[in-house]
């Protein structure tokens, strides 16, 4: 597709928005599910989940669990492309030890600060969180063994650009752990170009 079909300035801006508030208000009303009985019904290690901090569960909003697909190793370089407010960077710190290193990307100022205050009060030395589209991460080329994602792909227009910005981090061989939203159906043009049904 040589054009998005939205404004992805607009899109970007109400995405923003909306996770904004998901940040500064976790225990607002959304439309979606988050925090810790979302990670309990997606099947998140409840022990994992129960050690954590309430600032590193509360403002999770995933659609999924990349973690079920493969475990990370120790040692393990990741990127969380769209870390929100940290939760499955924490968890994949858990996984990949003190030797690994966690890299999460986000475009929220608010998400940003919120997971960089808990990672600094959990003690997470491994992770690190950089601010940064999807489409063109902070990242250097094949610098990860693994890169995850949750629920945020489907909120980008381009993911042309977004997949092939994934496969630019990711080493040959590496890992592609990723949970988001998908329509098997023809989608009307008139919902594609309409920005409250890509956020809502």
């Amino acid at each position: 597709m040589s054009e998005t079909p939205v404004d992805a300035s607009a899109l970007r801006e109400e995405v923003k928005k909306k996770y904004r508030e998901v940040a500064v208000r976790p225990d607002g009303e959304y439309h979606f599910h988050t925090g810790r009985p979302l990670a309990a019904r997606l099947g998140y290690q409840q022990r994992v989940v129960d050690a954590m901090p309430d600032a590193a569960v509360e403002s999770f909003a995933g659609v999924g669990n990349p973690f079920s697909l493969r475990r990370l190793g120790r040692g393990e370089k990741v990127v969380d492309v769209g870390s929100g407010g940290g939760f499955d960077c924490f968890v994949a710190a858990g996984q990949v030890g003190r030797e690994g290193r966690v890299v999460g990307i986000d475009m929220t100022a608010e998400m940003l600060a919120k997971s960089r205050a808990t990672a600094r009060a959990m003690g997470l030395d491994q992770v690190e969180f950089r601010d940064g589209l999807i489409e063109a991460m902070p990242v250097a080329d094949g610098w990860a063994d693994v890169v995850i994602s949750n629920g945020v792909i489907n909120l980008c227009p381009d993911k042309k650009r977004v997949m092939e910005d994934i496969f630019r981090v990711m080493r040959p061989g590496g890992h592609l752990q990723f949970a988001d939203i998908a329509n098997g159906n023809p989608v009307p043009e008139a919902a594609m170009r309409n920005i409250d049904l890509w956020t809502g």
